[in-house]
C-alpha cells in the first residue's frame, strides 16, 4: 500500500478552497480541504454526518447559529442536518473532513 502525506502539495488556491478526496470507501469519505484567506462563505445543510479537524491555521465558523473560533487542532462533529458555514480562514488553513453518508455501507 502506498503511503501518502496530508501536507504534501498543500498550497492553498489563490482564492476559495480546494477539496481533495483522500479516501472514498462504502459510505465513508475522507477529504482534505485547503483554504485561502479569500473564501466565499457557503451555507451547508448536509444529509451526512461530518467530523472536521482544523489541522493548520485558524478559522471562524457559524454552527447552528453559534459562532466558533477555531485554531489548529480543534475538531468538531456536525450531525446530519446541522446548518453550518465557514465565515473566514487564515491563508493556507488545512482541514481534514470525514463524511459518513447514510446507508449501511456494507
Amino acid at each position: 500500500m502506498p503511503v501518502a502525506n496530508l501536507f504534501h502539495d498543500s498550497e492553498p488556491p489563490a482564492q476559495g478552497e480546494r477539496f481533495d478526496t483522500l479516501l472514498s470507501h462504502r459510505n465513508l469519505q475522507i477529504e482534505r480541504i485547503l483554504s485561502s484567506s479569500r473564501i466565499e462563505s457557503v451555507d451547508y445543510l448536509q444529509e451526512q454526518d461530518e467530523w472536521v479537524l482544523l489541522a493548520r491555521g485558524t478559522a471562524s465558523m457559524t454552527v447552528a447559529g453559534k459562532v466558533l473560533e477555531l485554531v489548529a487542532g480543534d475538531h468538531l462533529f456536525l450531525p446530519a442536518g446541522t446548518p453550518h458555514r465557514v465565515e473566514h480562514t487564515s491563508e493556507g488553513a488545512l482541514w481534514l473532513a470525514i463524511h459518513l453518508h447514510p446507508g449501511n455501507g456494507v
